[in-house]
């Protein structure tokens, strides 16, 4: 009898143990303060800059907001916050709350960044995107002069050439997309000189996630530094004009301190997401 009742109690206890711990997560997700987040975000940015090194001669970081997963009142909520740049990965979800109707009434000069891979098939989609700004994942010919091509046909006819980085797989990851550092330079010479329609605004990688930096730099930070380094050098580029994508919410910090210029911050300013389904 006391054996049953001793086991009894200690499943209770693990079941209720695991369970306030799940209730607690779940309103720590829901109550988490966006405002307070970006406030924090933008403060550490201004700290950083303050002793960012001289010789990085680098434009202010441009914050993109990472609203993948979340639901549209969290976009509106960083945007009456000051917040005006979101990135999404997914095109169906970027196709979502850009035409959500309340984001439509209440952010009027939101601007909205595609930061996942760019497949062709979905380009018309992903053009269409009401106050689409900038597509951050260009990694070839092929597809640059594809998006040319499709925004000199967009209805009705945009007066402003379509704003585009070009992604490099800095950490030869199989799984990230990206050109190769080395044949960057090219692919942006290639861009400056051929598609008219396209507007080359910089590079960006998203890197090797976790690096421990008790190691040293982040060689995916110095790799692409290197790379804006050669694409100024090349083509007599003042270094600021030249914008460089680089730090999620783990390390912003030390890729504006390496010179980004665009950092891309989800967690630290909408609080933990749901693994995508």
């Amino acid at each position: 009898m006391w054996g049953f009742i001793f086991v009894f109690t200690k499943q209770l206890t693990e079941f209720l143990s695991r369970n306030f711990v799940f209730l607690m997560l779940r309103r720590t997700m829901a109550e988490f303060d966006i405002k307070g987040g970006l406030q924090n975000v933008w403060k550490r940015i201004d700290e950083v800059l303050l002793h960012r090194s001289q010789d990085i001669k680098t434009a202010r970081p441009v914050l993109v907001a990472v609203s993948k997963t979340k639901p549209a009142d969290a976009v509106i909520e960083a945007y009456q916050a000051g917040q005006r740049d979101f990135g999404e990965n997914y095109v169906q979800e970027l196709e979502e709350k850009s035409r959500h109707p309340d984001i439509v009434a209440q952010c009027p000069d939101i601007r909205w960044h595609f930061i996942g891979h760019m497949q062709s098939n979905k380009i018309n989609k992903v053009l269409a995107v009401p106050n689409l700004y900038m597509i951050q994942t260009v990694d070839s010919q092929k597809l640059a002069t594809k998006l040319d091509a499709a925004w000199s046909k967009v209805q009705p006819p945009k007066d402003e050439p379509l704003k585009v980085l070009i992604q490099i797989n800095t950490s030869g990851e199989d799984v990230k997309s990206g050109i190769e550092p080395k044949e960057a330079p090219a692919l942006f010479e290639f861009i400056k000189s051929n598609l008219k329609h396209l507007k080359l605004m910089g590079i960006m990688t998203i890197g090797a996630y976790g690096f421990d930096y008790s190691n040293g730099p982040n060689p995916d930070f110095v790799s692409l530094m290197q790379v804006h380094r050669s694409i100024c050098e090349g083509n007599s580029l003042a270094p600021e004009s030249v914008l460089v994508s680089m730090g999620m919410s783990n390390d912003y910090d030390r890729a504006i301190e390496m010179g980004s210029t665009v950092v891309r911050v989800g967690t630290s300013i909408f609080g933990y997401r749901a693994a995508k389904a």
